[in-house]
């Protein structure tokens, strides 16, 4: 009887101690989270490595359903609806499905993003199917890896690296319609977005004579905003009045000097450099 409770006691201690172990994956998941248009893209996927193994036509076959890294299938959110490829993507996760190919891949959305990797894969769920040309790079990758890449504020790149190739595909966020209306109803308000409003009227409506009646504005609200003299400045060339922006510039210039900033005093010799 007392052998037995030692057995027992033994196997105990054993997986007390077993449960402690943390062992670390061959593959480690990794999390992306970007900052993109009104919204965030986040991407969950695992990363396996090379090893000194061939990688694709070999480990990872051609042509067939890959679920773009290891252990559950990749998945892609996103916070905001993003289009890719010309076709309107809504707002939510997929699972991120490849086929890779010799000299091009195909790029797949699908529904089922709580597949455990290519396990559940239903066509008939999937959202987009786009081709993507393949690009060697070097040196090679040694961890299969996402990135995203060349991020501006309708644009960006999702591209997926391993071994000597990559294939990538665009991402693109059209908010003007919605970032407009959400000017144009703050702006009954008391606190009067000017400053958002002439940089959206600028850089995304093309309308440079709503940005100056904003910024100037904005100027109301804080005349030593020398950052905002020179926007003005840049509207002003923009518009053709070059002696508008040079007195928008210099005023920048003045205010800039007196609060000692180096970046703007520097920004306004530049600019009106390009006004002589």
């Amino acid at each position: 009887m007392k052998q037995i409770f030692l057995s027992f006691l033994f196997l105990g201690l054993v997986s007390a101690a077993s449960a402690q172990v943390n062992m670390p994956q061959p593959s480690p998941k990794q999390k992306i989270v970007q900052d993109f248009g009104q919204g965030t893209i986040e991407i969950v996927y695992s990363r396996p490595a090379a090893k000194g193994r061939n990688i694709f036509g070999d480990l990872v076959p051609f042509g067939k359903l890959w679920r773009t890294g290891a252990n559950a299938a990749t998945r892609i959110s996103f916070s905001e609806p993003v289009y890719i490829d010309g076709k309107k993507i809504d707002t939510g996760s997929y699972a991120l499905y490849t086929i890779p190919g010799k000299d091009d891949w195909e790029i797949i959305l699908n529904k089922g993003y709580n597949n455990p990797g290519a396990a559940g894969y239903k066509e008939s769920e999937d959202v987009l199917r786009i081709k993507s040309k393949v690009q060697k790079i070097s040196p090679k990758v040694e961890s299969f890896t996402i990135e995203i890449n060349d991020v501006k504020p309708t644009t960006c790149s999702v591209s997926l690296m391993w071994d000597n190739t990559s294939v990538s595909f665009p991402v693109e966020a059209r908010f003007n319609d919605k970032l407009r209306a959400e000017i144009e109803e703050a702006m009954k308000g008391d606190k009067k977005p000017y400053w958002m409003a002439a940089q959206f009227y600028r850089e995304y409506d093309n309308n440079n004579a709503k940005a100056l009646e904003s910024i100037k504005g904005a100027l109301e609200q804080n005349p030593k905003a020398y950052w905002v003299w020179l926007y003005q400045a840049r509207i002003q060339k923009d518009m053709g009045d070059k002696k508008g922006a040079i007195e928008s510039s210099k005023k920048s210039l003045e205010l800039a000097t007196a609060d000692n900033n180096a970046d703007y005093i520097k920004l306004n010799k530049d600019f009106l450099k390009t006004l002589e």
